[in-house]
């Protein structure tokens, strides 16, 4: 599939097909994950579950408080 890169105000972006939008079920306001590999560019979806990104918050503050000592000397 074909897209042409667009000036869309000071920036520049693509235009996304609908049918293409429709069998991702991609709406406006989505946020994507632009992963670039080589020459190639790839876009996926990234799901924020509140409840997800709560539990891994939650982890990394175990970590921190755990390793507080190391962090700090590290930190230096």
């Amino acid at each position: 599939m074909n897209v042409t890169l667009r000036k869309i105000g000071n920036s520049e972006g693509v235009i996304l097909p609908k049918e293409l939008l429709d069998r991702h079920n991609l709406h406006a306001g989505d946020t994507l994950l632009l992963i670039e590999e080589g020459n190639e560019l790839k876009l996926r979806p990234i799901s924020e579950d509140p409840e997800a990104f709560e539990k891994k918050m939650q982890i990394a503050r175990e970590r921190m408080k755990k390793y507080e000592t190391a962090y700090r000397v590290l930190a230096k």
